[in-house]
């Protein structure tokens, strides 16, 4: 992910340790046993990172990262991936990061409605992300039915770790080396304004 005489920064995530994110996600027993009560957040995706662990450290950045920075990760892994999987999961894509730059209630609803039209897709799933990042899952009309904290990020992961096996899944720990890369910098730095992608 980065070369170790260089420290990991995540300036955009808030918790003050990773023990404090660990609680809601299913890391493997490897995992788990790098994860202590002190380390910070950026330590311990360099330590999942290190030990080869990568679809636990995608699962913990997806999490770790605030809910637009995270879908706009995974809009930039997913559109790295090349995965050519239609017009409909193009338009998913696109409201997604349409969303990640603009997250009006009109682009989470859009999402959602991309999110249908290409659903077992990468693409699909990363603008389902965005759809589930706050307000209602209910139809507009009908009473509020707020979404759990972490689908989010659950679905973030989930897009991500099969953008990297779709395509050459021999190509797979590569392709999340680079991904992890893209979430760094997606923690790091400002997101784009409102271009759609």
């Amino acid at each position: 992910m980065a070369d170790p005489k260089t420290a990991v920064v995540l300036a955009s995530v808030r918790a003050k340790t990773a023990a404090e994110l660990c609680t809601a996600l299913d890391l493997s027993e490897p995992g788990r046993k790098l994860l202590d009560a002190q380390v910070s957040p950026a330590g311990y995706l360099a330590r999942l990172s290190d030990a080869g662990l990568l679809g636990d450290a995608v699962r913990f950045l997806a999490l770790a990262l605030p809910k637009r920075e995270a879908v706009w990760w995974a809009c930039q892994c997913v559109r790295e991936a090349k995965l050519e999987s239609g017009e409909a999961a193009r338009a998913a894509l696109e409201s997604a990061a349409r969303w990640a730059a603009e997250p009006s209630e009109e682009n989470r609803r859009a999402a959602q409605r991309a999110a249908d039209m290409a659903s077992t897709t990468p693409e699909g799933i990363v603008a389902l992300g965005a759809f589930f990042s706050g307000g209602s899952m209910a139809p507009p009309e009908a009473p509020g039915v707020e979404p759990a904290d972490d689908l989010t990020a659950r679905s973030i992961a989930g897009a991500i770790i099969l953008a990297a096996v779709a395509r050459q899944p021999q190509k797979a720990p590569e392709k999340y080396q680079r991904f992890l890369e893209l979430g760094v910098a997606a923690a790091n730095n400002p997101l784009p304004g409102a271009k759609g992608g």
